[in-house]
């Protein structure tokens, strides 16, 4: 345990990371040195901030709560806090069963952390962020919460309806994150598209991703996370007319059958489904559409299974994930539906969305053989410089693996030549820096 240290541990998704972040930049101010996913943590302070999605994450997050009770234990470790969605949700049931936690804290309230260490929370200092993330990118969090009523999710028992932030707030976040040195911006909240609705009884999502990308300097900016019920069209202009928007969308749409859409509650129907993608081609052409699907909820059969196999050798998505039903506590499936999909048969249908996508990812891949593309290199391994391009959000996309015939330049963009391509992965030659200066 070494004294003035504080570990911080983010399981889950990059909206939990931002809250980090924030908590990270409040300990900084007080002296602290502050650690983010250490492979040797011994602070004097630890806080892990938990996932409570689905049982897979939830696992993770108790096991990692039950490996640092342990260290504390041993006395490698100090205090011992824990915040996020879990502590959200199963405060009670987790403080009854692992003493050696210190406290816990909600998904809102973990500035009781500072108080409970006899600090002092800065409010007007609030939203900055010590980036755990590569310099040139960051994620920009646009709303709490989320207002959906879909059968399956946990999400708004855990985090309460949608809140949009103000727009003047974000801008001047976005614009910050740039003044800094970013230069890719992954905008993200539980839905985008209902941003403003709350707050200023109308949507402003499209406004807000002009704004932002009307900031100079910045290169590149990418939306997560999409919702296809009343989904607002004014952004695909956006995304056509400005060339630092990129041509990706992240649009979470789990089922097509008109038979599970109607009992998953997503408030729109598989000819809705359709026309939206569709027209989201058409409007910005290019795009590459990242979706996910959720299969054995309750009811689905073997007919509503062909029709979502169907769905996705029909539709080609650039980029596919998919996982399991997990039955939720107090969500409307759990209340209301049998969880009557065995267990193998869920992983047999899981298994074989993943095959036909993967079958359709090598294809695409290997499409883009001999193209000229733009790349951000994000790192350097020992065979290979790592990028992305436009098409590829960090950690859940492919890379590209650029030659080392040349010097490469972190965060920098560059014109590459792709010269092979596997399933998910492409090989490329650097051509030259994007801004036409050579290499």
């Amino acid at each position: 345990m070494i004294r003035n240290r504080v570990d911080i541990i983010t399981l889950g998704c990059s909206k939990n990371l931002v809250d980090s972040e924030r908590l990270m930049a409040q300990f900084r101010r007080l002296g602290y040195d502050v650690y983010h996913d250490s492979n040797d943590v011994k602070g004097a302070v630890v806080v892990v901030n938990t996932c409570g999605f689905i049982g897979d994450a939830k696992e993770e997050s108790v096991n990692m709560i039950l490996e640092l009770a342990e260290a504390k234990k041993r006395r490698k470790i100090g205090r011992l806090f824990v915040m996020g969605c879990l502590s959200e949700r199963y405060a009670r049931d987790l403080r009854s069963e692992i003493n050696e936690v210190d406290a816990f804290y909600g998904k809102f309230d973990w500035q009781g952390i500072l108080r409970d260490l006899g600090k002092e929370y800065d409010e007007a200092t609030g939203d900055e962020r010590v980036l755990t993330t590569p310099a040139h990118y960051a994620y920009l969090k646009i709303g709490e919460g989320c207002s959906r009523t879909c059968s399956y999710c946990a999400i708004p028992i855990i985090t309460g309806k949608y809140r949009s932030r103000r727009f003047e707030d974000i801008v001047a976040d976005a614009k910050s994150l740039v003044a800094r040195g970013v230069k890719e911006i992954q905008l993200i909240a539980q839905d985008l598209t209902f941003y403003g609705i709350d707050l200023y009884k109308k949507s402003r999502l499209a406004e807000l991703i002009d704004a932002i990308a009307g900031i100079e300097g910045l290169r590149w900016l990418r939306l997560h996370y999409a919702y296809p019920a009343h989904f607002p069209y004014d952004i695909l202009p956006v995304m056509r007319r400005r060339d630092n928007v990129c041509a990706y969308l992240d649009i979470a749409l789990q089922h097509i059958s008109d038979h599970m859409l109607g009992l998953m509650r997503r408030n729109v129907t598989k000819a809705e489904t359709y026309a939206l993608l569709r027209r989201i081609r058409e409007e910005v052409p290019g795009i590459h559409i990242r979706t996910t699907l959720l299969v054995g909820h309750p009811g689905e059969t073997e007919e509503d299974f062909e029709e979502l196999k169907e769905f996705v050798s029909d539709m080609r998505f650039e980029r596919l994930g998919a996982f399991a039903y997990s039955d939720e506590e107090g969500t409307y499936a759990n209340l209301n539906y049998e969880d009557d999909v065995p267990e193998d048969v869920k992983q047999v249908r899981l298994d074989e969305i993943m095959t036909l996508q993967e079958a359709v990812a090598e294809e695409i891949s290997a499409e883009k053989v001999g193209q000229e593309m733009t790349v951000v290199v994000d790192r350097e391994e020992p065979d290979f410089y790592v990028g992305r391009t436009e098409y590829d959000s960090p950690e859940v996309d492919g890379e590209v693996l650029i030659a080392k015939n040349v010097e490469l330049e972190i965060g920098e963009f560059y014109r590459v030549r792709i010269t092979g391509s596997e399933m998910y992965d492409l090989y490329a030659e650097p051509i030259g820096r994007e801004d036409k200066k050579g290499i």
